[in-house]
Formats: structure tokens, sequence, C-alpha cells
């Protein structure tokens, strides 16, 4: 089904298999990415041997970049010393609030400076950072706050205007801290914080603090981020230091690899050189967007741009203005940077790196944005909040050849394809794909039924449904709940939406089941088109049809004018889209 994209690999790809790249990389005992067992919770672990071991490791390493740019949100300019100084004020601040080791403090916020300052400020207290969706509603909101049992919140005022009729329903909330409220705000649990902090761009002036000397373990909690919820309430998900600082640690290993086997040595860090920016598309309460881009920033040096909401003109201006180099998220932002008409008004040659998942990505994707940079690495991967972010990576020249792959797991990790009857399946089958590795968390906060239904020794059972082929890249086929079942013929929405993915007009789609009398359901598809972009009904489907077989054609493609809605991990919000196109049947 996948387009080919051989014409774009350098000859001779690749000089190197995956097997020996990793064997290279973890060879030597002092080199940055050898590995070692380790017993954790039990159950022995390969692990990163030479890494840091806390995210207290993980902030000093910042402090060779204080005069660079860390965070630029509009007009808040703050740099890796100020950033420091607030957030060692802040630690301080919880420490004198009461915060003890193992205290949760609640971040409710949208992409601010001041968030990355409250997360650090609690990570050095102790504390067991519990950022919650910014995008819930009160009750949401007030779920997340006691059912993680919250000692502090830390919102935004737009946020607060949410959480404040509900904070006489969370007795455990002892103080409140909000930040650029439109006005004074008369509750005598709240706190402004810029009567702690200031400013952001005040922050310099701070005087610098010790960090407090709270002892952090690798395999503490540091952190709990609930999962999308897309069935029942979420679940807080228990996140350690190793979680983290691992998956920053494999990240830097498929890019290592990916040099390799293009056969380059990797470049070593050179801090002689101008630091790297990335145009933030997520948000940090998503553990893509503080995992994968907040802490391995501040532990590189390199600056993030925030936008308050995505917004491609300004995203296009900001590339050029703040030299960004990489940008991402889902594969629609990828589609509305290529396909902006005023693409050609601005200097994009920083960008280096385009990266995304939480949806399925056409491989007429990385013919466009090979032609439009035609130095650039494009990449995706897979992950859950269960595994830290991301699990599995597909990058460069791999990614060129198999752009339906998300890819192979960590030199760390394994991966294997289980049945319902949880026998392993062997090579090309397709069942649930469970993951093993240091990144994957302990289990859910207060909840040691879905614990033990979700993890088995060490393994998380993702819900996915995969397939893994002769050289260990997977195919993701489709979240296993959602499989739709058709006069008894199992159709994978994955599989449809990557066919509809392949028509050059497509932006956005989804595929879903509609209840039918006699099949049981049936899929239908909608559909959102490129700008300046037409396709009927017909020739969409006709399309799919050359693609796949035609039981699993959708019977309707709808249109809708916008992008499909999605959560704030990037996911299309199936089940909205269910009930609005399918009630009627």
């Amino acid at each position: 089904m996948s387009a080919d994209l051989s014409d774009l690999l350098p000859p001779g790809f690749p000089a190197m298999s995956i097997r020996d790249a990793n064997l290279l990389m973890t060879g030597a005992p002092d080199s940055p990415l050898a590995v070692e067992d380790v017993e954790i919770r039990g159950i022995v672990t390969k692990t990163w041997k030479n890494a840091p071991k806390t995210l207290g490791d993980m902030f000093a390493l910042s402090e060779p970049w204080g005069t660079h740019d860390y965070i630029v949100l509009d007009d808040d300019r703050v740099t890796f010393a100020a950033h420091r100084k607030a957030a060692q004020k802040m630690a301080a601040q919880f420490i004198l609030d009461g915060v003890k080791p193992g205290d949760r403090v609640a971040i409710v916020a949208r992409n601010l400076p001041e968030w990355s300052a409250v997360f650090w400020g609690a990570v050095l207290a102790g504390a067991i950072v519990t950022p919650l969706n910014a995008w819930w509603t009160g009750a949401e909101l007030e779920y997340g706050i006691t059912d993680s049992g919250s000692k502090v919140v830390i919102c935004d005022g737009e946020r607060f205007v949410r959480i404040e009729p509900q904070l006489a329903n969370c007795p455990k909330v002892e103080k409140v801290y909000v930040c650029r409220a439109p006005g004074p705000i008369a509750n005598p649990k709240v706190t402004m914080l810029e009567s702690v902090l200031g400013e952001p761009n005040d922050w310099a002036a701070l005087p610098l603090g010790a960090i407090p000397g709270v002892r952090l373990d690798a395999d503490g909690d540091v952190a709990i981020f609930y999962t999308s919820g897309t069935t029942g309430k979420p679940k807080g998900a228990i996140i350690t230091h190793r979680n983290i600082i691992s998956n920053i640690v494999n990240a830097l290993s498929a890019q290592a690899r990916s040099f390799l086997r293009r056969g380059e040595m990797p470049p070593m860090p050179d801090p002689a050189l101008p630091r790297k920016a990335t145009l933030l598309s997520v948000p940090f309460f998503h553990a893509t967007g503080c995992f994968a881009v907040m802490i391995p920033a501040v532990a590189a040096g390199s600056k993030l741009v925030l936008q308050r909401k995505w917004d491609t003109d300004q995203a296009l201006g900001l590339i050029e203005r703040e030299k960004i180099n990489t940008a991402g998220g889902v594969p629609t932002i990828a589609w509305q940077i290529v396909e902006h008409p005023r693409f050609d008004e601005f200097d994009l040659s920083s960008l280096e790196i385009v990266s995304y998942g939480g949806a399925p990505s056409a491989p007429e994707l990385v013919r466009r944005l090979k032609e439009r940079f035609p130095k650039m690495q494009p990449g995706q991967g897979w992950g859950m909040t269960e595994t830290s972010a991301t699990a599995t990576s597909n990058f460069g020249e791999d990614y060129i050849r198999k752009p339906s792959s998300c890819g192979v797991p960590a030199i760390t990790g394994e991966a294997k394809i289980v049945s319902l009857e949880g026998q392993e399946m062997p090579i090309g089958e397709v069942g649930e794909l469970w993951y093993k590795g240091p990144i994957v968390v302990r289990g859910y906060w207060g909840k040691p039924e879905a614990t033990a239904e979700t993890f088995v020794d060490g393994w998380v059972k993702t819900g996915d449904l995969a397939r893994i082929d002769d050289e260990g890249f997977i195919y993701i086929v489709d979240r296993a709940k959602d499989m739709l079942i058709r006069g008894g013929e199992n159709i994978y929405c994955v599989e449809v939406e990557n066919a509809i993915y392949d028509h050059p007009a497509v932006m956005d789609a989804a595929v879903v089941g509609r209840p039918h009398k006699m099949l049981g359901e049936e899929p239908i598809a909608i559909v959102h088109l490129k700008p300046d972009h037409n396709a009927s009904e017909a020739e969409i489907r006709a399309h799919v049809g050359t693609k796949i077989a035609a039981f699993k054609v959708p019977v309707q493609v709808i249109f809708m004018p916008d992008n499909l809605p999605r959560n704030a991990n990037g996911k299309i919000m199936k089940k909205e889209l269910k009930a609005q196109f399918t009630e009627a049947a």
C-alpha cells in the first residue's frame, strides 16, 4: 500500500545493520550509551549504565548555558540562568509551604515559562509533580486533583476560573498559586505566583538560592501523568526519574543509530556551536512535551519557542526569526507547514528535523518534506503515557524505507506481539503489542487492579494491535478496542486511514464504525482536505479501493471544513466523531 520512496535514499543504504549499530554504540563500558542489567522492583531490566541518575542531575546540566535563551513566548524571553533562579526559588517556597518528599504538586496551566519553573521547583523539593490536562473541565480537574491527593495546585488565571468552584471538594489542597490572573483573587488559599517569582522577564534579577538538599532516587516517583482517558476515567501513570531519563537517552541512541546506518559517525556535542531551537506544538502536560522536549532542552541548552495555540502563519514567522531547528507534533502540523500558501515568503532553512506521532502519516508527506527541505531528517515514533513518551523510533533513511512503520524499540527496550490467549505471535502476525524496558512506568496511582491488568512482569500491555517484520520494525494496525468487524471480517482502521492519507488532497482522516443491521457495523471516513485541494467522495472511495480490499473501503466519506478534533496527546477523538456521525444510524 505504501508509496515507493526508494529514490530518496542515499546509494548503499544501509551501510550498517541495526544489530551492528547497536553493538557499536553500546560496546565500550565507558560509552555514553553503554547498557547494564539492573533489578528494578524485582524485575531484571536493561538500562543505560552511564546516564544521569535523577532529574536533579539533569537540572544541574543546565548551568553552563546560563546566558542562552531557554524559553521564548511572545514578549517573554527567559535565559537558562533566569530559569534556574526561578526554579530554585520555587523549590524553597514549596519547602516553606510544608511540601515534603512524596507530596503531590499539581500544575494546571497552558504552556508558559512559569510551567517549567514550577515543575523543576517541585522536582528539586522532592515532590511528585502532577500535571493535569489544561483542556479539562472543572469537574475533570477536580477529579485529577482529588485522585492524586495533591497538596498544592499551581494554575494560570484561565484555569483558576474552572478550578475555583471545585476547591471546596478538594480538602487535601492546602495552597493554590495563580499566575497571569486578570485581577486580585479573594480566596484565603490563593497566593499570586508573581508575589514569589515576579514576571518571567524579571527572573534574572532573582537571587540564586541553594538547591535543596533533598535526596532523589533513580527509581523513586517523580511525576504522575494522566492517561487520555479514552475509556472510563483517566488513570495516573506513576513516573520515576529513571523512566524519564531512559526515554531521553533512547532518543539520543535512535539519532546515533541513524548516522551509523548511513555510514557516518554520530557528531559529538560541541558547546561552542549555536544552541538548537525547537518550536513546541504539544503541551507540557503531555508526556511528549515534558519528557521528550522540555526536560532534554534544559539539559542540552536548547531553546524552546512556545505559542499560545498552534497557528501556522505565526509558526512560519517564528521558525524564521528564532532559527528553529526542530518542529513537529502530529502529521497535520507537518502538512500545514509544507502546504502553506505563504511558504516561500519565509526563510525556513534552519529547519533540520520534523518529527511526529499520535496519528498515521502518509508516505507522500515524507516526499513533500524532502522536496521542501532536502537536508531534513523526517521521523515518527510510537509511545504512550505508560511508556513515558516515545518507545519506538523511525528516523531518517529508515523512515524513508518504511514510512508506514513506527520504528524499532530502543536498545534497552523489547517488543513482542501477543495473541488474545496470551501466546507470543510469530513475525508478521497481528496481535496486541507488549513492550518492556526502563521507560515502562511502575503502575497507576491508587489503582492496583488496573495496574495488575496492564502491567505483567515488566511488560506493558499497550492495547494496540500491531505486527513486527523480520527486521524488527513495528507497524501499528489499530487500537484493539477500535477494530471494526464487518460481517465477520476484521477491518483495522489505521490500514484504511493510511490508504486515505495516500490521496494527495487529504490533510486529516479518521475511520469509525457505523452500526449496520445485517453486517454489525461498516466503516465510514471523516476527512479534512488540504487548502486549495479538492476531492469528491467518489474519488476518495475509488482511490482507497485501489489500495485495500473492497470490504474495507468506507461506505461513506464525510468532509469536514476544519481539522479533525484532537485531544491533548494529538490523537483524533474518534469517540466524538463516532457520536456525531453515527448517532442517526
